[in-house]
């Protein structure tokens, strides 16, 4: 039968701030035989509300009450989330107030959910599942970019067939300059945008008007840097300015060209408004350049065409629906816990890969990373398949190095591997039980290249499992 969970994705960033609860299944996939998230039916959906700030930040106080809003409207109390995720995004993330915010998600959402702060990566991924993969499912033969646009950055990532392939992020948002509504005179200026002013000769500053001359040199400086990288076009590494906007560089691969292009975020929902029919809002209505800026994408010649043909799913929600549908995955149901009160885990590095032909010293120098790291370590399980003979020796000379290290019996020491063998995996790590250690091994799960991982409570002989710090590069065997 079927179980019932619920699942939550708040999403907190630069301009707004906007939540989702779902309840959803846990059911058996026979093709796959694996247990997955199903049935996902949205039972509160907030309204997307200005991020609440004070003079010095982000008004924590705001934020707690407006969780705690949601969280009852929902109908759903912290104990029984089962996954999703919180993320703090763009320049929200930078502040002096981002951490105090991370330990206020954590303390109403408990140990189910990831709360992390400025990891654009995740952010990209997120932005593409939750408004494009669909889109990219039905055209599998076309590359697609999703440009997640912001208050304070664009997350960029490429997809082929529903499956994201490179990612990246700029300091290109609507409020890098804000204005007093209805004019152009400036209200705050981000440092991007003071050293933008500067790069374009702009003497501006705060009570000042900017000129339509000048609102038109930022948005040409923004346009150009988002075609470049999408078309591949080499930036001046020297260049100090472009180094500035750029966070997470993104670079396609040789072989795509042309990609579809689709926007989301802030601004793609003014974007495909528009092209729905609604006029554009009143000037600088939301005292920013975000309207501007997606007037400038809907005016186009290289992609007007494509945002009038391609449309996504979820264009101003897409990070907290992808947050809340495709953050947590769930484990097999032979995963390796012989000491089930030792979750949750939260926050475990990902330190490396193993796999049946990795050398002795290798096993060795990765262990000895989980031995010395304050929350214990991951490591992903590259077994290519299910010979009994590979298994059982891997097993064991995990166990050897670990014995020959005094692997201490409370530190967590995590295994990932994708097919179904995680009791077996585990029996011989620990020597049949006879080695005291906190091993989980989480079986039936595609491991990403992530830098961490978080396990939840045991429900139903599976656990939610969700990983953050995105990477570009899989590290050698």
């Amino acid at each position: 039968m079927p179980t019932e969970v619920n699942l939550v994705g708040f999403d907190i960033g630069t301009t707004t701030t906007s939540a989702i609860v779902a309840s959803a299944q846990l059911a058996h996939n026979s093709v796959t035989g694996r247990t997955e998230i199903t049935s996902v039916n949205e039972r509160y959906r907030s309204e997307m509300i200005f991020t609440p700030r004070r003079d010095d930040g982000l008004d924590v106080d705001a934020l707690g009450s407006y969780l705690d809003d949601c969280l009852a409207a929902g109908r759903v109390g912290p104990e029984e989330i089962f996954g999703g995720g919180a993320l703090l995004t763009g320049l929200a993330a930078q502040g002096a107030a981002a951490q105090a915010v991370v330990r206020l998600v954590k303390s109403r959402l408990r140990d189910a959910l990831v709360a992390t702060a400025d990891d654009p990566c995740l952010e990209s991924w997120l932005a593409f599942m939750g408004s494009s993969a669909a889109l990219s499912r039905a055209h599998p033969n076309s590359p697609l970019v999703n440009l997640d646009i912001g208050g304070g950055t664009t997350n960029l990532a490429l997809g082929v067939a529903g499956q994201v392939l490179r990612t990246g992020c700029l300091f290109v948002g609507a409020r890098h300059v804000q204005v007093e509504p209805g004019s152009y005179r400036i209200a705050k200026l981000s440092r991007y945008a003071r050293a933008l002013f500067e790069h374009l000769g702009i003497p501006r500053r705060i009570g000042h008007a900017l000129t339509a001359g000048e609102v038109d040199a930022v948005l040409d400086f923004y346009m150009n840097l988002l075609e470049a990288e999408l078309e591949g076009a080499a930036q001046p590494t020297d260049d100090p300015l472009i180094q500035q906007h750029r966070q997470v560089a993104f670079q396609l691969p040789g072989d795509v060209s042309d990609p579809i292009v689709t926007v989301s975020g802030g601004v793609g929902e003014l974007v495909y408004a528009h092209l729905r029919g609604q006029p554009w809002p009143a000037v600088t209505r939301y005292g920013d350049l975000g309207i501007d800026l997606a007037r400038r994408l809907v005016a186009s010649p290289k992609w007007a065409g494509h945002f009038r043909k391609f449309v996504p799913a979820s264009a101003g929600r897409a990070t907290v629906y992808g947050l809340l549908r495709y953050n947590t995955e769930v484990s097999g149901s032979t995963l390796f816990l012989p000491r089930a009160e030792s979750l949750p885990l939260a926050d475990v590095p990902v330190l490396g890969t193993i796999a049946p032909e990795s050398p002795a010293a290798h096993v060795d120098y990765l262990l000895g990373f989980a031995r010395r790291s304050p929350r214990g370590g991951a490591f992903r399980i590259e077994l290519r398949g299910r010979d009994g003979d590979l298994i059982r020796d891997l097993g064991r000379r995990m166990a050897g190095c670990l014995a020959a290290q005094a692997f201490p019996a409370e530190h967590p020491l995590v295994l990932l591997v994708s097919e179904n063998l995680g009791k077996v995996l585990g029996n011989y790590v620990t020597d049949w039980g006879a080695a005291a250690l906190n091993l989980v091994v989480i079986d039936e799960i595609d491991v990403p290249n992530a830098e961490y991982v978080q396990i939840g409570r045991l429900r139903n002989q599976v656990v939610p499992v969700a990983f953050y710090g995105l990477r570009e590069e899989s590290p050698a065997v």
